[in-house]
């Protein structure tokens, strides 16, 4: 349903030739409950019953922040950190709280890609990108945690990075390089399970 993310996976498949679609394209479909205990789990099942539903193949992602000081967390609660209706500004601030006077702030931000079909097993890409909590947050780029995420090679956030700069080096684009790099084999693949689909 994120059409900033549709737009990304639609050029990833733009010279296959296939399709890609958002959820909404399709009219009412049920929300997928994420309580998996890991970006896998969840996106996985984001997948699995998206494809089920439709009766062809889909992808999910699912991605957060994680936090050495803080065990992991916001991790998979990333966009719910600081509650379910929470703002990027709030989960950053709930994230500032939690650090103030922690002196490891080393984190990473973790995307994990499936590609799923209606019967049978999935593919699985992942990228990480790691990087440290900001002191306080910089730039007007990006969303959710970019503004406090401190990128060393680049000595600056994800949010006073250009798109194209981040996407580079960002674990989404790492993850969908991945994806990309496997193109033709992904579009086999998806191929010869559809053609299993019984009619």
């Amino acid at each position: 349903r994120n059409k900033g993310k549709i737009r990304e996976f639609s050029g990833l498949f733009s010279e296959s030739g296939l399709n890609v679609c958002g959820l909404d394209d399709f009219g009412p479909i049920p929300n997928v409950i994420e309580d998996g205990k890991t970006f896998e789990e969840n996106v996985l099942k984001k997948a699995g019953f998206t494809a089920k539903v439709l009766g062809l193949p889909a992808l999910a992602d699912d991605s957060g922040l994680t936090v050495k000081a803080l065990k992991g967390l916001p991790g998979i609660y990333s966009a719910r950190y600081a509650g379910e209706k929470a703002t990027d500004e709030d989960n950053n601030r709930k994230l500032m709280e939690a650090l103030k006077g922690e002196g490891d702030r080393e984190a990473a931000f973790v995307c994990v890609i499936a590609i799923a079909v209606p019967r049978g097993p999935a593919l699985i890409y992942e990228g990480r990108c790691d990087g440290f909590i900001a002191e306080t947050p910089a730039g007007t780029n990006g969303f959710g945690y970019d503004p406090v995420f401190w990128y060393p090679p680049a000595r600056k956030t994800f949010a006073q990075m250009s798109l194209e700069e981040k996407n580079k080096v960002s674990h989404r684009g790492k993850a969908m390089a991945e994806l990309k790099a496997e193109g033709a084999k992904v579009i086999k693949w998806l191929d010869l399970r559809m053609a299993e689909e019984p009619v």
